[in-house]
């Protein structure tokens, strides 16, 4: 199939991709259905999915539509007047507006994700599964995780929010400077690089990546001019980032 070597750039935008990250961009299509339509333009039969992988297939949908939601929540949560204190911190970092928005940085506020998402339709089993909320202890009602922190959206390599770190403010009495979302059916730590999506095409293109610790490592490498940086997130660089590099 020719067109699985076709790569997106957008100068415009910065946005980067394969040709199903393209079609699903392009048509606003998901990525099964994506699939689906490039298998039947090169003449290629799909598998059957049996009742209970297009039950996980809709399932993993449905949450990264969640932790899509979240994502934009906290970008507008910053830039709204609660997020003032983390929008100085930001920018007393040297960030630009532009940095900001490109990296899609946000602000978890004390409290209000819960109850949004939950108007917006999503159910609260999904917003749990996620981790985007936390179960309430003996019998208490559930809570934001994320609470008074700035907030890196942590991608997959096609630029889909599937997690989130949280950083702490200047002055908080929290002892935890950053707070991660555990793993879920969206996230393993080790299957995942944090910049990935904007460093794969200068990767390729330069046959080299700078491989970091954390979310403000990416971003300043970034702001340097070295576009190939990614983090491991705080954890260990495992074999699966190797192979997922090697692809790039």
């Amino acid at each position: 199939m020719p067109f699985l070597r076709f790569r997106m750039n957008c100068f415009s935008t910065g946005e980067h991709g394969d040709i199903f990250g393209f079609v699903m961009k392009t048509q606003n299509l998901t990525f099964p259905e994506a699939v689906e339509r490039l298998a039947e333009e090169a003449g290629v039969e799909m598998p059957r999915q049996s009742a209970e992988e297009s039950r996980q297939v809709e399932r993993s949908a449905t949450l990264r539509d969640a932790a899509e939601a979240g994502c934009a929540f906290f970008e507008k949560a910053l830039w709204a007047p609660e997020g003032r204190k983390a929008l100085e911190y930001l920018k007393s970092r040297g960030l630009t507006d532009e940095t900001i928005k490109r990296f899609r940085l946000g602000y978890a506020p004390s409290n209000g994700l819960k109850a949004a998402l939950l108007k917006k339709g999503i159910p609260q089993d999904v917003l749990l599964e996620v981790r985007l909320i936390s179960p309430g202890k003996e019998g208490r009602d559930s809570f934001d995780f994320f609470r008074d922190r700035v907030m890196f959206p942590i991608f997959t390599e096609n630029g889909e929010p599937v997690a989130f770190g949280g950083r702490i403010l200047p002055g908080s009495p929290d002892p935890a400077k950053y707070k991660n979302s555990s793993e879920t059916p969206l996230y393993s730590k080790s299957k995942v690089l944090y910049g990935l999506n904007w460093a794969k095409a200068e990767a390729v293109s330069s046959n080299q990546v700078i491989v970091c610790e954390g979310y403000t490592d990416v971003i300043g490498f970034h702001r340097a001019g070295l576009r190939r940086a990614v983090a491991t997130c705080g954890t260990a660089f495992t074999e699966e980032h190797v192979k997922l590099l090697k692809r790039y």
